[in-house]
This record gives C-alpha cells, sequence and structure tokens, in this order.
C-alpha cells in the first residue's frame, strides 16, 4: 500500500505542475477562418451555440446539416437571419467505412474557403465567449492543432463522470513533451472545440485519415503528427461552456459508445490507485487513508484550474473511476454484441 501511496503523490504533484504548464489563451490571431459547425437532430441545443458564435469574429461560418429531422434547418436559418458570413450546406449520404461525424466534418472542410488558413471545429452543445475564436486562432502561433478544452457543465449525477476528462490528461500526460512529441500515447484532444492550420490538416489526411475512429478527436491529432506536426489540449476554461449531458441517462449511452476504447490496464491502473486506497481506508489503513487524500488533493487542483465544482466532486473520486470503469465494460459489451448506436446509426 506504501508504494502506492507514494505513486498517487506523484501523479498529484505532476497534475500541480502540469495546471501551471496548460497554454492559457493570448493574444488573439488575425488569420482568416473558417468555423464548421456539423449539427444533426440539434433543435433543443443549438440555439445558445449558434447565438453565440455570431457574436465572434471570422471570415465564414459553415454549417452542415447531417439528416436532421427535429427542426434544426429551420432554427439554423431563423438565428442566422441575413448573416452573409453564414453558409448552411446538405450533408451527403453516409458512405461506407465512415462514421457520422468524421463524414461531416470532411465535408464542411472540403466546402471552406480556400483562403482560409486556419479550421476551427465546433460542436452543437458548446457555447463561447466573445473573441473566443480569435482567441483559439492565436494559439495556432506556436502550434499546428490546438484543442482548447472547455468548462464541463456537468448537472445532475452527471458529476461523478464528466470532471474525470480533464482531471486525466491533467494528471497523466506531460503536457510540453507531449505537443513536441510524435508518440501517439502522448495525445489528447477534445472535438468540442478544436482548431488547426488548414496546410496542416490537408496534409494529415483531414478527416478522412480517422473517417472509422469513434474518437476522432485525438485520432486526427495523431494524424497531425504523423505528417509533422504539432498540437496539445490547452486550457479553454474561459473560451467555452460545454453541457455534453442533461442527465445520467444520456451520460450512459454517450459513454457507452466511446468508453470502449479506454484500455484495460489504464482501468486497472487507475482501480489500483484510486479505488483501492479507498477500501482500506474504510478498514483502518492509515496508508490507505493517505493514498486516498492524494488522489483527493489531485481532483481539487484540476477543479480549481480547470473551473469544475470542487465539492464534493473530488471526495468521490473513488466513486468516479469505479463508474467510468462499469461505463467501460456496459460500452466493450454493446460492442461485442453489435449493438453500438449514436443518433440513430450504428457504429
Amino acid at each position: 500500500m506504501r508504494w502506492i501511496a507514494w505513486c498517487v503523490a506523484a501523479l498529484t504533484a505532476h497534475t500541480a505542475v502540469n495546471a501551471r504548464l496548460l497554454r492559457r489563451p493570448g493574444p488573439a490571431g488575425r488569420l482568416p477562418v473558417s468555423v464548421l459547425l456539423p449539427v444533426r437532430d440539434e433543435a433543443l441545443r443549438l440555439g445558445p451555440c449558434l447565438e453565440a458564435l455570431l457574436r465572434n469574429d471570422f471570415s465564414e461560418l459553415l454549417i452542415l446539416d447531417d439528416g436532421s429531422t427535429d427542426g434544426t434547418v429551420e432554427l439554423v436559418h431563423r438565428l442566422a437571419g441575413n448573416d452573409p458570413r453564414v453558409r448552411v450546406l446538405t450533408g451527403a449520404t453516409l458512405p461506407p467505412g465512415w462514421l457520422g461525424k468524421p463524414h461531416a466534418c470532411h465535408q464542411l472542410a472540403d466546402a471552406a474557403d480556400p483562403r482560409s488558413s486556419a479550421l476551427v471545429f465546433v460542436d452543437a452543445d458548446v457555447v463561447l465567449a466573445p473573441g473566443a475564436v480569435a482567441a483559439t486562432v492565436g494559439m495556432l502561433a506556436d502550434l499546428d492543432l490546438v484543442s482548447p478544452y472547455p468548462r464541463q457543465d456537468a448537472p445532475g449525477a452527471t458529476w461523478l463522470v464528466q470532471p474525470l476528462l480533464q482531471w486525466s490528461w491533467l494528471t497523466f500526460l506531460p503536457l510540453r513533451l507531449a505537443e513536441r512529441s510524435p508518440r501517439p500515447s502522448l495525445s489528447a484532444a477534445n472535438g468540442q472545440l478544436l482548431a488547426v492550420r488548414r496546410a496542416v490538416y490537408d496534409r494529415a489526411g483531414g478527416h478522412a485519415a480517422v473517417r472509422a475512429e469513434v474518437v476522432e478527436d485525438v485520432a486526427l491529432l495523431r494524424a497531425v503528427k504523423r505528417a509533422g506536426g504539432r498540437g496539445v489540449v490547452v486550457d479553454g476554461t474561459d473560451l467555452a461552456t460545454t453541457r455534453m449531458y442533461a442527465g445520467w441517462d444520456e451520460l450512459v449511452e454517450g459513454y457507452t459508445k466511446s468508453a470502449w476504447t479506454v484500455p484495460l490496464p489504464a482501468l486497472g491502473l487507475l482501480g489500483v490507485l484510486y479505488v483501492v486506497p479507498a477500501v482500506a481506508a474504510l478498514r483502518g489503513s492509515r496508508t490507505g487513508a493517505a493514498a486516498y487524500a492524494a488522489g483527493v488533493a489531485g481532483r481539487v487542483v484540476s477543479a480549481r484550474r480547470t473551473g469544475a465544482r470542487v465539492w464534493p466532486d473530488s471526495l468521490a473520486h473513488p466513486v468516479s473511476v469505479t463508474l467510468l470503469g462499469w461505463l467501460s465494460a456496459r460500452s466493450r459489451l454493446a460492442r461485442r454484441r453489435g449493438r453500438l448506436t449514436w443518433k440513430g446509426r450504428q457504429l
């Protein structure tokens, strides 16, 4: 148990170092930029996203409707009005071998103005702050791809799982090394808000290179690295807010789609480092209590840095890790049975 406590303490120290090294928005970028927004049945959440986007500066906004049946297109036209920057596209039929989102992003990139030096991909559940697009593009001054991680709004029981997203890469990914290294394992990205230099995107093969990837954002960063580019996750706390899931049932459905991609050794390690000490502490182990406290401290550092709620989320860290393991097991079982779907499509 003692070595577990030392490992957790070291990882918490690494979290604190990463929190200081995490790249923050700097001067606004002035590259010509195309903002690309894929939508599919987003009528219930698209309004705040689109209204916030239209308050930003960019060369053009392309919105691709990917077979919506809930009034999404009508909402887009009503909110965009006669804004000359906005173009609405109709998605083509999904070809064999492609997943929906990569195909939508591929079509958007193909339709973007060739004079745009940067592409900014945004999801329909993201609400940008004023100036967020320019600040995001400004971070491409030193990198070829940046993924500003939005502040996560986690209503209801989703707070038990969603904060693990930022905590995981702040704890385990050496950020400065990751942005320089071509190693695929040193990659973290979030397609909710992602900017890439157009020339590097094209050289990497664009979304065609990740056409069948469920976690297409991380796969795109890996493709950029293979093409000689540099990229990393960056601080998007003050640039954007997102509510991925309205409640627990939506979260379970969403994680069932993709949690099978979490490697089993990684899940086992998380269990040993963050669940076993809590169980030992309940049985009276002082070393287990120390390891549990170190794990809680890491969550506190992560929450404060990324704008997440600190309490009681941090105290429930072992429960969060356990739930992630359950969601991954559920996802793997659904995949084995051929039942992975998302927005009405088989994955």
